[in-house]
């Protein structure tokens, strides 16, 4: 286990619009504003996600399983953000549904808003952390330090 121990600093408030793309959305918050860490907490409702709901395979390396949800409908959610050598980094996980097609997962092969989507970034002050790659899952993991 790591982990450290930070303070609360800023919290951003956004409402995202019909069509625009959450990651991009919220990676671009978190530049413009020099957030390096952080919770995200969302509420709204997606138009179309590509969602991670597990993988399909773990061995020799993880292969995520990515499945459609075709909207509209609603969604909750809560992330982090953490910098990799390219930037801040969304990661979140949500739940997505409407009558008869429900899901949870990652929607981190894009997520496209329906009408609004209300996005709350709490902002970690005085910890160090980031994503680096692992070479045994070659994925961007999270490090504290």
């Amino acid at each position: 286990m790591e982990y450290a121990v930070g303070k609360t600093g800023r919290v951003v408030a956004a409402r995202l619009f019909e069509g625009e793309d959450l990651y991009e959305s919220v990676e671009q918050i978190a530049r413009r504003e020099d957030i390096r860490c952080a919770a995200v907490l969302i509420t709204g409702g997606f138009r179309q996600a590509d969602v991670v709901v597990g993988p399909k395979r773990e061995m020799p390396r993880i292969e995520a399983d990515f499945h459609s949800f075709a909207g509209p409908g609603e969604t909750l959610g809560v992330g982090t953000i953490y910098c990799d050598d390219a930037g801040p980094k969304l990661h979140l996980h949500a739940a997505i549904g409407k009558v008869g097609s429900n899901m949870i997962g990652c929607p981190r092969g894009g997520a496209k808003i329906f009408l609004i989507l209300e996005v709350t970034i709490i902002e970690i002050v005085g910890i160090e952390a980031q994503r680096q790659l692992d070479p045994q899952t070659g994925w961007n993991l999270l490090r504290v330090g």
